[in-house]
């Protein structure tokens, strides 16, 4: 498993992400990764579910389907067709650390198994059946930081697989966010990346092509799990009372009559509707506080306050920034990571919002 892309030479021309929200696949002809294809194809809710637990690719057949048509989409035909593809996977189903050796071999080789020794306190999972990979990011006298990732090989083996059943060869695979941070230039000045989706939230700070902070939270947790639901809510658990439901007489002869049935369906849809504006407003506290906890890392370690916020990812830059203006995060100019001028006219046949391209072509960039 690759870290960041090195040359588009030794790379595939085609790159596809695989999200919660769907797949989105592109092509480029160079090392400029202007992209002149792009797909893509939305999942049902729960289809992949990110994490660090065998389990990802739910529905295999959906997920296979999805990944096959937006790359032969892109993918070009007769001799130029390409079937070798840089698979980019969710920041929830990685592990990005930075580790610091006193020293460390230059050989590979015999790098890699120290690294993984020093990983097995540090990760969720058993370092020695994980694929790691990692980057120097500085050298100096006693002292060597790495940026390393690793991730359980029966969750990657999840998406290659479908990759694979999709009649495509996975070549390196990225977590998504390092992914976006490698389309950008490498600029002295410091920015500030927020990769958010309906699951995760990344923040970043990237300086002159060096990575200084990375920061992922699941969502899953807080706005499907602990959010606390008002009790005013008309929720019905129909298997925790089941005995009470029993208990009921049918009103006329079909059971409910048309008037009861219609109220049921009209309650289940407000229903529906306030529990995803509570998810809503989870998320956006989530992405909210992300972003202040990152701005002020930044604040602390540069001396000086972020001006503009780079955003990729599925939210989009929009709802991004209606985010931060909402939550009081003033200060921050919010742009998405991909610019129009990235892609090549004509090359989107479809509505393809530009946050869920930034991992794409971050991965087909020299």
């Amino acid at each position: 498993m690759e870290i960041l892309p090195k040359t588009l030479g030794t790379r595939p021309r085609l790159a596809v992400e695989i999200r919660a929200e769907g797949v989105v696949a592109a092509r480029a002809e160079d090392a400029a990764a202007l992209l002149t294809a792009v797909s893509r194809a939305d999942l049902a809710d729960g289809a992949v579910t990110p994490g660090l637990k065998p389990g990802n690719i739910v529905d295999k057949s959906a997920v296979t389907a999805a990944v096959r048509r937006v790359l032969d989409n892109i993918a070009g035909s007769g001799r130029e067709r390409s079937r070798d593809v840089t698979v980019i996977v969710p920041d929830s189903a990685a592990r990005v650390l930075f580790v610091d050796f006193d020293q460390l071999p230059s050989k590979t080789a015999e790098a890699l198994p120290v690294v993984r020794f020093r990983l097995k306190k540090l990760l969720p999972f058993d370092a020695d059946d994980a694929m790691v990979s990692y980057q120097v990011m500085s050298t100096e006298k006693d002292s060597v930081k790495l940026l390393a990732v690793a991730m359980p090989k029966a969750v990657l083996d999840e998406y290659e697989s479908v990759v694979l059943a999709a009649g495509y060869l996975p070549g390196a695979v990225l977590p998504s966010t390092l992914a976006a941070l490698a389309g950008l230039d490498e600029a002295e000045s410091a920015v500030l990346v927020v990769n958010a989706g309906m699951g995760a939230v990344t923040t970043a700070i990237v300086r002159a092509g060096t990575l200084l902070l990375h920061r992922s939270v699941d969502m899953s947790a807080s706005v499907g799990g602990s959010v606390e639901v008002p009790t005013v809510l008309p929720v019905v658990s129909r298997e925790s009372t089941a005995q009470e439901w029993a208990q009921q007489e049918p009103l006329g002869p079909g059971g409910w009559d048309r008037f009861d049935a219609e109220t049921a369906m009209q309650t289940s849809v407000t229903e529906t509707a306030v529990v995803r504006d509570i998810e809503a407003r989870a998320m956006a506290r989530e992405v909210s506080q992300a972003v202040s906890v990152a701005a002020a890392y930044f604040e602390d370690s540069l001396q000086r306050s972020p001006d503009q916020l780079l955003v990729a990812g599925t939210l989009g830059a929009e709802p991004v920034a209606a985010m931060m203006e909402e939550s009081g995060v003033e200060g921050l100019r919010v742009k998405e990571i991909v610019e129009p001028g990235m892609i090549e006219i004509g090359a989107v046949t479809a509505s393809v919002p530009r946050g869920w391209l930034a991992g794409v072509r971050g991965a087909l960039r020299n």
